[in-house]
């Protein structure tokens, strides 16, 4: 046994000793956490499809328009100048599931990733309809092509492709909005042939990862499996074999009707391989922790309906940490997790505080390149420049104009106009600057610019103001 699992720590589980891939036919899962997961799934499945087609106060509710770098994150707009926010909300992210992590293992993979969902409740369950069980997946695979595996074939294959079709679309509403998608699909697939060509591809990466890369996608791809090579320790909780009771002392042994299993040495394992085969990635949860092992719980269910059959007590694979099998150690808030946690708590405040004091329109007022000031009369300095007033909200910005706060002077727009920035949108366009040469102290001024709604004042910045050193 310990040669097995020497070999087995040379290879991953979906890789045949020719190298080629080793093919996963998993059991139908069935048992308590499986209708937990089945609950959590469709529950997740419904939001990830619904999100970019709700509307909280005109955004939509998650946008990642990276091309025009429009980002709604629970309906709150995100422009280029709120990246910084963008990067918070990230890193808050990643130190979630580093949290959950180290506390519970690999828990977001098997209950929570979009992957697993899409997989294991959808495609894999839809194989199970047109294909049955492992027993008839596996005597599918081997008979010839005749007239009923090329039935199936094209039936489960058609299917496939319709559904990653589906989720293509809802792929790229959140890439490029709801509403232009649906525009899209009103004037026609041909009068956008990008778009259309993108939608192609994405529903042949989606076929692909579905009907053919499959679970190898957390096994080879997700960086998430090395990454709790790292953060998980023994106090960590994970789906784990209890190989104390399992082994006994002298190792598994298959069962036998009344006979006197701890008389004899053996433990609680009957060796039926039950969690092997229902395991979606195809691994043997007895030789311990794994990066293929994505925490999905098939295995504890499959395990207590053996043990209940059996008559021996359930739990022999369970939610548990190595200190709790070796040392019986109740879990524990570490330092560690304390530590996560503070970072947290500290970046969920910054976030959250940043998110009030973010105004609604951001100005920016830029000297135009290239150009110097200019004397205007005797007594007047005039400097030129470039304006851009992003608009957040979802309302358009009325009877905007620019009054000067720190200087005596005024400011001047090309278009001599109050003008609207309309909403979610941008106006851009060019402003002289005149600053009466007694308020100038130096050739380098820096001053102080209100952009008003009315007579409201909604938001001020600042930029640079040239004049001749004579008047410093």
């Amino acid at each position: 046994m310990a040669q097995d699992q020497e070999h087995f720590r040379d290879s991953i589980g979906t890789i045949s000793e020719e190298g080629k891939r080793a093919w996963v036919f998993p059991k139908k899962p069935s048992g308590k956490f499986w209708k937990y997961r089945t609950y959590v799934s469709y529950a997740l499945l419904a939001f990830l499809l619904s999100a970019p087609f709700i509307k909280v106060h005109g955004n939509q509710f998650l946008l990642f328009n990276v091309l025009e770098r429009r980002f709604n994150i629970f309906g709150f707009p995100f422009w280029p100048q709120d990246f910084h926010l963008v990067v918070i909300s990230m890193i808050i992210g990643v130190i979630f599931i580093a949290l959950f992590t180290v506390a519970f293992g690999r828990i977001f993979c098997g209950w929570m990733c979009p992957q697993t969902i899409f997989m294991e409740m959808v495609f894999r369950r839809i194989e199970f309809w047109i294909d049955g069980d492992r027993g008839a997946q596996i005597k599918l695979d081997r008979q010839p092509w005749n007239a009923e595996k090329i039935r199936k074939r094209v039936t489960k294959w058609l299917v496939f492709f319709i559904i990653s079709f589906l989720i293509a679309n809802v792929f790229l509403a959140y890439l490029i909005g709801s509403d232009t998608l649906f525009r899209y699909i009103s004037e026609g697939p041909l009068d956008h042939t990008s778009t259309l060509i993108s939608l192609v591809i994405f529903t042949c990466v989606f076929y692909f990862v579905f009907a053919w890369f499959r679970e190898q996608v957390c096994i080879i791809a997700c960086p998430y499996g090395r990454m709790q090579g790292v953060l998980l320790d023994n106090k960590s909780i994970i789906v784990a074999y209890d190989h104390k009771r399992g082994e006994g002392e002298n190792g598994r042994k298959k069962f036998r009707k009344n006979e006197d299993r701890q008389a004899l040495g053996h433990g609680d394992c009957i060796d039926c391989f039950q969690c092997v085969n229902v395991c979606p990635t195809g691994i043997d949860i007895r030789n311990g922790t794994q990066l293929e092992c994505v925490n999905c719980t098939a295995c504890i269910d499959e395990c207590d309906s053996i043990m209940e059959k059996v008559n021996l007590p359930k739990g022999l694979i369970r939610y548990a940490s190595e200190d709790e099998i070796t040392k019986k150690a109740k879990f524990k808030f570490t330092p560690r997790l304390k530590g996560y946690t503070a970072v947290l708590t500290i970046l969920i405040g910054l976030l959250v505080g940043m998110l009030f004091l973010r105004n609604d329109l951001e100005a920016t007022i830029l000297r135009l390149p290239g150009q110097l000031y200019e004397h205007k009369g005797e007594n007047i300095i005039s400097n030129v420049y470039t304006y851009k007033l992003v608009n957040k909200t979802t309302k358009d910005v009325t009877d905007v104009h620019f009054k000067l706060l720190s200087h005596k002077g005024m400011v001047k727009l090309v278009r001599n106009e109050d003008f609207v920035v309309p909403a979610q949108n941008l106006a851009e366009g060019t402003l002289f600057i005149e600053i009466d040469n007694a308020a100038v102290k130096t050739d380098k001024e820096k001053v102080k610019i209100g952009v008003y709604s009315g007579d409201e004042l909604i938001e001020t910045t600042t930029t640079a103001f040239l004049a001749p050193r004579s008047y410093r």
